[in-house]
């Protein structure tokens, strides 16, 4: 039995309803999600009403945050802080109330795992782990075997192995090591930006890791988020991957 790890959903159902879909063909045993349920999308009530039912465990992301209006948003470039403000505004009660509850990081003690959306390093300041320096930082900063995150919206699996071997970078799937620990960023269901549109999770099998891509319709989320009058370059960024 696997484990499904979603992240960065961003509001984007159609790309939500693909990757279910498809999760339907696994052998999954639980479901995690790694944060940023809204923001960007034009669908932010129905992504977080889904993955709160469907969600074992769940931490919050920055645009969760942002949204709540925990977060300052001045960081944010134009586009991004006007979807959240349409986001802020958009939100329903329940939803609003979903994500308040959502916790920076969660510990699954049987599993030997980590979640945070961004990094175990800081976590509430929302920092990128972009590079094996980054993650060589990292690993100083949590005692699991595996840290899972999201975050940047480019997956990729980083091994640790014993003693002072080099780390090792994997951008598709990767066998796990009982005597190595990983980081795994499961990419973004909702907006990649590795240069390949499909929607982007992770399946965590016992002695594997895969990241997993999934078509879905694109020209009707970027439909949906033109009717709402969300910026055009977000629209645009959808069919790029980027």
């Amino acid at each position: 039995m696997a484990l499904a790890v979603l992240s960065d959903v961003h509001g984007n159902l159609q790309a939500l309803e693909a990757v279910l879909e498809d999760l339907g063909r696994q052998a999954v045993q639980r479901v995690l999600f790694l944060g940023d349920a809204v923001g960007y999308g034009a669908q932010p009530n129905e992504c977080t009403a889904a993955l709160a039912r469907l969600s074992d465990a769940s931490v919050a992301g920055n645009h969760d945050w942002a949204a709540l209006g925990l977060l300052d948003t001045s960081y944010f470039n134009p586009y991004a802080r006007a979807a959240i403000e349409w986001t802020a505004r958009a939100l329903s009660p329940a939803t609003a109330q979903t994500l308040k509850a959502l916790p920076l990081t969660r510990r699954l003690g049987q599993e030997d795992i980590l979640l945070v959306h961004a990094t175990p390093r800081e976590p509430q300041q929302w920092h990128y782990l972009l590079s094996l320096g980054d993650a060589q930082v990292n690993f100083r900063h949590f005692g699991e075997r595996i840290c899972l995150l999201g975050h940047s919206h480019v997956p990729f699996i980083i091994e640790q192995p014993p003693g002072d071997e080099p780390l090792r970078l994997y951008r598709k799937e990767a066998a796990l090591r009982k005597d190595c620990r990983y980081i795994i960023n499961a990419g973004s269901v909702g907006q990649p930006r590795d240069g390949d549109p499909r929607a982007c999770y992770l399946l965590l099998e016992p002695q594997r890791a895969v990241l997993k891509r999934v078509p879905y319709d694109i020209q009707t989320a970027q439909q949906r988020m033109r009717r709402e009058g969300l910026p055009e370059p977000l629209i645009q960024r959808l069919s790029q991957g980027l």
